[in-house]
């Protein structure tokens, strides 16, 4: 039977807030890429070096932000199991 446990109030307040920094971080990374590739034909070696540094700095931040969000979901599935009764059985 797997494990059904709700979140805190507080907990569930930070896990939107990762939620949305990961969606918002994705759309401007996604933008980022779009005129990475659009640049390719249409300007300079220059222009496109900066194009790719703004591209790769959004793909940092996006990273970063998706590790917190799985931390924070591993953090709190390793509290559900913890908190499992030494009687429940395990699937």
């Amino acid at each position: 039977m797997p494990i059904v446990r709700s979140l805190s109030r507080r907990a569930f307040v930070q896990l939107r807030a990762l939620e949305t920094n990961v969606q918002e971080l994705a759309r401007h990374r996604n933008r980022a890429f779009q005129l990475l590739r659009a640049s390719r034909g249409a300007t300079t070696h220059g222009a496109q070096r900066e194009f790719w540094l703004e591209f790769a700095w959004l793909d940092q931040e996006y990273r970063v932000a998706v590790h917190k969000l799985a931390r924070f979901c591993l953090e709190h599935l390793g509290a559900a199991r913890s908190n499992r009764t030494v009687g429940e059985e395990r699937t």
